[in-house]
């Protein structure tokens, strides 16, 4: 994805203030060899780009002027009820250094599985993104996990599936290596995990409000 960024001459609270009012959202480039860099972005245009998956799981070529710099969306700060972007952070990325990103899953096919057709069950995305790393190059967009095969009682694992050339997974923790994806749960029983979690959330209130015993 391609958007435009200016050069941003003043900075501290006032100065930022200022730029929000004009209609306009200040950045930071830093990372690389080069000195952090104060920009400033058109706030619509940004808001429409913070909608797509892509501006948050790409490599993204920043226009200034006249030049592409090839830069990660790092952090998003949010007004807190107004819909409103009030600062944003860019890294700058080298081509010869690996970089940790999350990209999101693509799961696809599950209406078509054994599961799903012949068993009526129910399959939950219990994990939506995974974090990666890679050289630049090899940052894909998205992961696609096709979910035809998925059987009734089964469990999708992230050894089960090829991650794309070029990446490795980033485990935090021992026994984190090979997470769950995707788990297969049949009708009944997700009917009779309903009623025991409304019962634990039920019961949980009642202990906080019970009346301490007197010694």
């Amino acid at each position: 994805m391609k958007f435009v960024a200016f050069e941003r001459a003043k900075q501290g609270t006032g100065a930022s203030r200022r730029l929000r009012n004009t209609g306009r959202t200040p950045a930071i480039v830093y990372g690389g060899t080069g000195e952090p860099l104060l920009v400033e972005l058109d706030h619509n245009a940004l808001w429409h780009a913070l909608k797509k998956e892509a501006f948050h799981s790409s490599i993204l070529d920043m226009e200034l002027n006249g030049k592409e710099h090839k830069v990660l969306l790092r952090d998003v700060q949010m007004h807190p009820f107004k819909q409103l972007v009030l600062h944003i952070d860019f890294q700058r990325v080298d081509a010869n250094t690996k970089l940790h990103m999350k990209v999101p899953f693509h799961y696809t096919g599950e209406e078509n599985s054994p599961a799903v057709k012949l068993d009526l069950c129910l399959v939950n995305h219990v994990i939506t993104e995974l974090e990666v790393s890679c050289l630049p190059a090899d940052l894909p967009e998205f992961i696609s996990v096709d979910l035809s095969g998925l059987k009734k009682g089964e469990s999708l694992h992230l050894a089960d599936i090829k991650l794309p050339k070029g990446v490795t997974a980033v485990s935090h923790g021992k026994g984190k290596s090979n997470p769950v994806l995707v788990s297969v749960a049949s009708p009944a029983e997700e009917a009779e995990a309903a009623p025991a979690a409304a019962a634990a959330a039920e019961a949980a209130p009642a202990a906080e409000k019970a009346p301490a015993k007197k010694k």
